[in-house]
Formats: C-alpha cells, sequence, structure tokens
C-alpha cells in the first residue's frame, strides 16, 4: 500500500509540475489570444493567428540551396531555441522561413525549439531565465553543452542561411 501512494503522489507532483505545451491565454498586452511558453512545430504552424501568414511565407521563401549542405553538416551537435511571438509581425515572418531552411537542410526536429512569449517578451517557469531576449523572434544556436555560440535577433543580417553559417562556423 506504501509503494502504491509513493507511485500516486510521484504521478501527481510530476503532473501537476508538467509544462503545459502549446498553451494558448489571451495576452494583457496584445488584447488578443496568443501562445505562450514551450510550443511544439504543430502546435504553432496550426495556431490560428501564426497560420494566416505562415503557409504562404514558408511557400514563398526560396532557400540558398548552395548553403544547405554546409548548414546540414555544421549544425551536427547543434541546437536551435527559437524565441518567439505568436503576435509579432516579425516572427510571423521569419519563423517560416527559418522552417523552410530547417526542412531543407534536414535538420531533425529534436535540434530546434520553440518558446513563445507574451507582449513584454516574458515566458512562465524560468524559460527565458539567462537569454537576455529584448525582440522578436530570436534564434539561438547553442553548442552540444547548450552553451550559446551565436544568434539571429529579429531579422538576418544578410539572410538566415549565410548568418547560420557565420553562427556556425565561428571558433572560439
Amino acid at each position: 500500500m506504501k509503494y502504491l501512494f509513493t507511485i500516486l503522489f510521484a504521478v501527481v507532483y510530476v503532473s501537476a509540475n508538467a509544462q503545459q505545451i502549446n498553451k494558448k491565454l489571451e495576452d494583457q498586452i496584445k488584447h488578443k489570444e496568443i501562445m505562450l511558453n514551450e510550443c511544439s512545430r504543430e502546435g504553432l504552424v496550426e495556431f490560428p493567428e501564426f497560420k494566416a501568414s505562415y503557409d504562404a511565407n514558408y511557400e514563398n521563401y526560396k532557400v540558398d540551396s548552395t548553403t544547405i549542405a554546409s548548414i546540414s553538416k555544421l549544425m551536427k551537435d547543434k541546437k536551435i531555441k527559437v524565441v518567439l511571438g505568436t503576435w509579432c509581425g516579425d516572427s510571423k515572418y521569419q519563423v517560416p522561413n527559418f522552417l523552410k531552411v530547417v526542412d531543407a537542410a534536414k535538420i531533425d526536429q529534436d535540434k530546434v525549439s520553440f518558446i513563445a512569449v507574451d507582449g513584454a517578451k516574458k515566458a512562465e517557469n524560468g524559460l527565458l531565465d539567462g537569454l537576455d531576449i529584448q525582440r522578436v523572434p530570436t534564434f539561438i544556436v547553442t553548442d552540444k553543452k547548450g552553451k550559446e555560440i551565436g544568434r539571429i535577433i529579429e531579422h538576418p543580417k544578410k539572410s538566415l542561411e549565410l548568418d547560420l553559417i557565420d553562427i556556425l562556423t565561428v571558433k572560439k
């Protein structure tokens, strides 16, 4: 009985503290429904306000095919965290473009994670602790130890592909 109680307590504790994926709520700054915290790609691209521009932007983006093989090789042992606002025009434009690059480079989906922020560029449960997010979208590239090696903030300087290559080839 004691064993059963311990298991039941553990399940309830984990469930209560589990992060809700694809959380939706009414933003007090933007006065509209947004996504907040961790999101799946599927949840993000199906979110109505985001989907309204996602399909066209993804379709219309022309990937620089000369850089894709390099990106694929350089992404070995790297991850990218995308911090975005489902309410943000730059996020609605850049994230679909980024995902088209990810798809063209055949980057594993588990190497890309998404955190949606509210109108104050905040998330819950310490998800943004230490990330210094000022603008969205922010694409943060990390090495295999989770150390940041570079980021693209709001929009690329050259192109998503060339900026990624610049970040991925920096020697520290």
